[in-house]
């Protein structure tokens, strides 16, 4: 008897779960609902866009969106909820072309697959007063007939996830979903200031904007006049790209990256390569933990970009990505540097009880001793201020020489009228305002920039009396013995002295005379310790530790030559605003606001 073959296992699905799959990848919360559609609907041409949403029981109900664009024919209708039908590509070679936000003919089809959906349209110069109205459930066509509506296109989406318990069950509460779906709202406002548009929940107006074609207006809407006033406008032109946008003044910024908004082609997407661009465009100006606020929208031809990538298109693939990068970079670099970022004191209300005032720390960190005495400059004893002229000339390396002009537009001229809790030096500008300087963080960027040179340039050194050993932990001795060679290009002397230990024979020379074992084994520990980061070479991290380092500490009374000294080097600097680590170096008081905090004007 001959053996019977077994059946085979493998089966091809049925078009519902089919769809149901597809739906999962394409519809993964209300959100990505409210996306497809409005992105639809700007594909339609419109000049308005209006998304009502309702909840029930802390979930979203309904969804609908509304637009202004051209519409749909009868024809066009009953075949939108077919799975890749498409009005957008016709071959292969159109996806290298992409002009709009769709193109695969998912939206309604993936939508329609998990929910209940009623599409109403009628296309612009049809001429017909009926349009045409589809109810469409769990995939298959429930009704079809004519109704009388408006030009244009409105969608409603009725129960989501209804055939799909286990995604419905993951769904979360109504304000997380409301969350979701404003960021996205957001970002494709931002995208299309050209058009209008107005998202509901339950009756209430949540969001809004004007279709006046200008990015700071919709900004203005979205988040407030007080944002829009703090930020700089981004150009730059060049033959592949074009950058354009608002980026904040480092004095507006965040704990995360949720208001640093891209579009690529006028696509709303997410990419941390731009993001970390745009960062990187900051330099020092802001601490390695703040990001900024950032509104970029690049305009690239469209054959170096491929956005099917991804079933929701939000993350594209960018040929040419390092060229992007450093021309995101470069464009934020230059906005910064074009507009004044020295730091105002915004004047409060009437002080009542000086007296009651908390001590405050010193923006870079060291706290301020209550028994130190305010006042003018003080004289210092012969030999403190042998050690702190020691330590000024010790690292006064020539800086870079920038054009007068650069200079002027950057910081003013200053003239020292006193320091505070030696910490900060009071000095005066030829217009009058006062500028309290943070001797330390300033120092600090003086000696940055002195050190960071040219890379390939090995950094002088000087020889310690006693060599100093370290003992590290096997983790912490990794990673010394990948830092060697940028160890040794910055001026220290290291070598492996048996087992995890190391002996320092010599450290730059911008530190000063450093003989004391702590002092180095703290340096060591700086590097070892901070996070590695790809934005930030291994080099660029020594440069930062060594420059915090050397320069004075907070607590040493400098006399007047020696604080001119500290503001007329600064003023060489390249980035006077802030030291190395983004904490600002010097801020401002107008008489005016001096005026006001006395109760003149």
């Amino acid at each position: 008897m001959s053996e019977q073959e077994p059946a085979s296992r493998i089966r091809v699905l049925d078009p519902a779960t089919i769809n149901q799959i597809a739906a999962g990848e394409v519809i993964e919360r209300p959100a990505s609902v409210v996306k497809e559609l409005v992105e639809n609907a700007i594909d339609a041409g419109a000049g308005s866009v209006t998304i009502e949403l309702t909840s029930i029981r802390d979930s979203i109900a309904t969804i609908r969106v509304t637009d202004d664009g051209c519409g749909m024919s009868d024809a066009d209708a009953r075949l939108a909820f077919v799975p890749h039908a498409t009005s957008k590509i016709s071959t292969i070679s159109d996806l290298h072309r992409i002009h709009t936000l769709g193109f695969r003919g998912e939206a309604l089809a993936t939508i329609a697959a998990v929910s209940r959906v009623t599409l109403v349209t009628k296309s612009v110069g049809s001429g017909l007063v009926a349009g045409t109205r589809i109810v469409v459930e769990g995939g298959r066509v429930r009704e079809t007939s004519g109704t009388g509506c408006p030009d244009g296109t409105s969608i409603l989406v009725e129960d989501l996830f209804f055939n799909t318990p286990a995604r419905k069950k993951f769904q979360k509460s109504k304000n997380t979903e409301l969350a979701h779906i404003h960021d996205i709202c957001e970002g494709i406002c931002l995208s299309h200031p050209e058009i209008a548009f107005r998202l509901v929940h339950n009756g209430s107006e949540h969001l809004i904007t004007d279709s006046t074609g200008r990015p700071l207006d919709a900004i203005a809407r979205l988040y407030g006049s007080t944002v829009a006033a703090e930020l700089v406008p981004v150009e730059l032109i060049l033959p592949f790209i074009e950058v354009r946008g608002f980026v904040s003044r480092p004095s507006l910024s965040r704990k995360d990256r949720a208001r640093m908004l891209v579009s690529v082609n006028q696509r709303y997407i997410t990419s941390a390569g731009i993001n970390d661009a745009i960062k990187a465009g900051y330099g020092t100006l802001l601490p390695k933990d703040r990001f900024p606020v950032a509104f970029i929208s690049l305009i690239i031809d469209t054959g170096l970009v491929d956005v099917n990538v991804h079933p929701t298109k939000k993350q594209i693939r960018l040929s040419q990505e390092k060229e992007i990068f450093e021309a995101v970079r470069d464009a934020v670099r230059e906005a910064l540097f074009s507009h004044d970022l020295i730091p105002s004191i915004e004047v409060p209300g009437p002080v009542e009880r000086l007296a009651t005032d908390p001590p405050h720390a010193a923006p870079s960190g060291y706290p301020v001793s209550d028994n130190r005495q305010p006042g003018m400059v003080a004289e210092s004893t012969h030999a403190g201020t042998i050690t702190t002229d020691q330590r000024l000339r010790q690292t006064e390396l020539p800086l870079t020489p920038r054009p007068t002009a650069v200079i002027s537009s950057l910081l003013p001229r200053m003239e020292v009228i006193g320091e505070f809790g030696g910490i900060y030096i009071l000095a005066r500008t030829p217009d009058g305002e006062l500028l309290i300087i943070d001797q330390h963080a300033a120092h600090e960027r003086i000696l940055y920039e002195q050190v960071s040179g040219p890379s390939g340039a090995v950094r002088p050194s000087q020889e310690l009396i006693s060599p100093v050993v370290l003992h590290r932990t096997p983790k912490e001795a990794a990673i010394i013995r990948d830092l060697l060679p940028a160890l040794a290009k910055e001026g220290f002397v290291l070598e492996e002295f048996g087992g995890d230990s190391f002996l320092v024979r010599a450290v730059p020379v911008i530190l000063g005379r450093v003989e004391e074992s702590p002092v180095i084994d703290e340096i060591i520990s700086d590097l070892v310790s901070e996070e590695a980061s790809q934005a930030v070479s291994n080099r660029e991290r020594i440069v930062r530790i060594v420059a915090c380092r050397g320069a004075i500490k907070a607590g040493t009374v400098c006399s007047r030559e020696q604080c001119q000294r500290i503001v007329d080097q600064l003023r060489m600097t390249q980035n006077p605003f802030t030291c190395p680590h983004g904490r600002p170096t010097l801020i401002r008081f107008t008489r005016h606001e001096l005026d006001a905090r006395f109760l003149r004007v």
